[in-house]
């Protein structure tokens, strides 16, 4: 049987690297992306690449469509498609909104919501056109809660689970399942920012007792990615009780 081939964008560490050797230790084709960490992106390639897959490592913006655009042809060259698209991609913003410069909300804006659009543009057709597929959206309990300071953030990850809700419903026909899996408080560096103090504090709110780990977030997108299912246009909480 063909391998089936993933792309992960932002998999250069944390979740989206997880994700990518989660698919690469289960024998897929792995396509990761980045902005600008090549040194990373290229080690996580390596790593994969011990697992006897196929890997297709692509610098560029996912924001700007023509970055996605040549991603996607060097995906259906080598390739010949995709079957699963993990939308992984985003940045952080810490402050007040009144704080907060144009063109900051313009960059997570474009790095977290723009790219998904753009990815999932580019994706469809070539699900569409076999019938199958799966969309992975990584988004987080702050876009449907909302989190002080975190206003920019929250928003485009409010966006991501309207995109996934509605877009599930126009792709079902298509036997294209869409779902969002919304993290929590989970051990990357994007939350190395807070100290020791207000780490325990954190943790104390969560009910699990601890921080969720990158791996528990690949099995969950690996789960989704794999499996036949009736299940679509989900937003899956996981986030140890916390939310």
């Amino acid at each position: 049987m063909a391998r089936k081939t993933v792309l992960v964008t932002g998999a250069s560490r944390g979740i989206g690297k997880a994700i990518a050797v989660k698919f690469a230790k289960k024998g897929w084709n792995v396509v990761i992306s980045c902005v600008k960490r090549e040194e990373q992106l290229l080690q996580t390639k390596k790593e994969i690449e011990s697992f006897q897959v196929s890997c297709l490592a692509f610098l560029g913006d996912m924001g700007k469509m023509e970055d996605c655009a040549a991603l996607f042809k060097k995906i259906k060259k080598q390739f010949g498609g995709l079957d699963v698209l993990v939308n992984n991609a985003g940045i952080s913003y810490i402050g007040l909104l009144q704080d907060m410069k144009p063109e900051d909300w313009d960059l997570i804006v474009h790095t977290n919501l723009t790219s998904v659009f753009n990815c999932c543009r580019l994706a469809v057709p070539m699900m569409v056109e076999k019938q199958q597929g799966k969309i992975i959206n990584i988004s987080s309990v702050w876009g449907i809660c909302g989190a002080s300071c975190e206003v920019a953030y929250s928003a485009t990850k409010g966006g991501i689970n309207a995109l996934t809700k509605a877009l599930a419903k126009e792709l079902a026909p298509s036997n294209i399942q869409v779902n969002a899996i919304a993290c929590g408080a989970i051990d990357t560096e994007m939350n190395h920012f807070l100290d020791d103090e207000e780490l325990i504090g954190l943790i104390e709110e969560i009910p699990a007792g601890r921080l969720g780990q990158a791996e528990e977030v690949a099995d969950l997108a690996y789960h989704l990615g794999y499996k036949e299912s009736y299940l679509t246009g989900q937003v899956i909480g996981l986030d140890g009780g916390w939310i």
